[in-house]
């Protein structure tokens, strides 16, 4: 598709869902025409755009997606297994862009919380989502989350109450099903807690069949004073489904964040994370796991705002790239100039298990102020010789010994996880991922 056409395309599908959303409020539809225009201004980055410079989005840009309109057909196989879902906790879920109530089970909330679809919520005109939605998110600048807030219609709306401190995890669960036709889906997330609350959030996206679709999901996270959020994404595409996801999240005095961001699946891949530490005292921890084999391309982009003083952030990211696989990181820390006393580290990790397997690495420091701790740091490498040395010595056949040392590198991320069934079943996975006879991703 030429430049022209696939920008009337796309405000052909912004007329069509536009003219569908009727029931919803008037401050909804100015937000969405807002972002349309963005779009339109913006257009799909660029080849030579310093932001998208290693990732080129045409084979998204070249293909005529369409909208799902619905669930589609009846979900078959273990979608729960698939995405390493705890059937014993709450969780929302939608197939192909749209709630599934059949799905869903919301019976194990506490007091309080409250969680629903988007569609529903903003049925209800809830004052929080006028409040809160689009306020994070930069769809004036960033094309993609431009384009899902110009054609959002659902998603998950999570709100939890001052000083509730949940026991359990939240899951948030999309699916895509290939059609005959190629399907886009534009998932919208809202999280909210309130001061002294304390959550966790587990977005996992997973393809079911193996045809061409596009997902491109944004999450806005706004936590108040002394809120606690664990919160993950794991993503787990087909392997001919495209997958662009942005979270924006703001903390405020005191909050803690910890993010986790777990790549598996999908041909093209681009994270977008930005956190800003908004308040006195904030503090975030980013973990990343990006695993990809055959052809696949994984871009990581990240930025941390230390907005105020006394803020603190640490990072790392680790990929596992074999074949003639591709990742990308992209890792930016801004200091302000009154965010004094901020203390940031910046780590990225590659390991490439074949020759052809390329991985670009970008960390970068901004820093206008001058009473700070900041470091960064990136490895690119094969195995260590020695440690293989050292496996074999001690009777490991050599495919056994690789597998083991791959294993625990990546492993290393997953250990991090926070809630013990979701860290159990990924766990499971590596370990079938690096078992000699197969390749990561697979």
């Amino acid at each position: 598709m030429e430049a022209l056409e696939r920008m009337e395309h796309y405000r052909s599908l912004f007329r069509q869902s536009y003219d569908d959303a009727g029931a919803f409020p008037s401050w909804f539809g100015r937000l969405r025409e807002s972002a349309i225009e963005s779009f339109t201004r913006l257009g799909f980055p660029a080849p030579g755009s310093e932001e998208w410079k290693y990732t080129s989005v045409d084979p998204i840009a070249s293909v005529p997606f369409v909208h799902a309109n619905g669930e589609g057909k009846a979900v078959t196989g273990d979608i729960f297994a698939a995405a390493f879902v705890d059937e014993a906790c709450a969780r929302l879920v939608f197939v192909n862009g749209a709630y599934s109530a059949r799905l869903s089970s919301l019976s194990e909330l506490p007091a309080g919380v409250r969680v629903a679809g988007l569609r529903a919520a903003l049925a209800a005109n809830d004052p929080v989502l006028e409040m809160r939605l689009g306020r994070a998110a930069r769809f004036r600048e960033q094309p993609f989350v431009a384009l899902n807030t110009a054609l959002m219609e659902d998603g998950a709306v999570v709100l939890v109450p001052e000083g509730c401190r949940m026991a359990a995890p939240i899951y948030l669960v999309f699916v895509s099903l290939a059609q005959e036709q190629p399907l886009q889906s534009q998932p919208r997330n809202l999280v909210v807690l309130g001061a002294g609350s304390e959550a966790a959030i587990v977005e996992c996206y997973v393809g079911i069949e193996a045809g061409n679709y596009f997902t491109n999901a944004v999450t806005e996270l706004f936590a108040a004073e002394d809120a606690v959020v664990d919160y993950y994404r794991i993503q787990r595409e087909a392997a001919r489904g495209f997958h662009v996801g942005a979270l924006e999240a703001r903390l405020s005095d005191r909050c803690s964040l910890t993010a986790h961001a777990i790549t598996l699946g999908g041909s093209l891949v681009r994270n977008d994370l930005r956190v800003v530490l908004d308040g006195e005292g904030a503090e975030c921890v980013l973990n990343g796991l990006y695993l990809a084999d055959g052809d696949r391309h994984v871009d990581n982009h990240t930025e941390i705002e230390h907005a105020k003083p006394r803020t603190r952030s640490l990072e790392l990211y680790k990929g596992v790239l074999s074949g003639s696989a591709r990742g990308v990181f992209n890792g930016k820390i801004i200091v302000h100039k009154d965010a004094q006393k901020t203390d940031a580290r910046q780590t990225n990790k590659n390991l490439l298990l074949s020759d052809r397997a390329v991985a670009n690495s970008k960390p970068q420091l901004e820093i206008y102020a001058d009473d700070v701790k900041c470091s960064h740091g990136s490895t690119i490498g094969q195995l260590d010789r020695d440690a293989l040395f050292y496996l074999r010595s001690r009777g490991l056949a050599p495919d056994d010994a690789r597998s083991l040392l791959s294993y625990a590198f990546a492993r290393d991320v997953v250990g991090r996880v926070k809630i013990p069934a979701l860290k159990e079943r990924l766990d499971d996975y590596l370990a079938i991922c690096f078992d000699r006879k197969r390749e990561p991703g697979r």
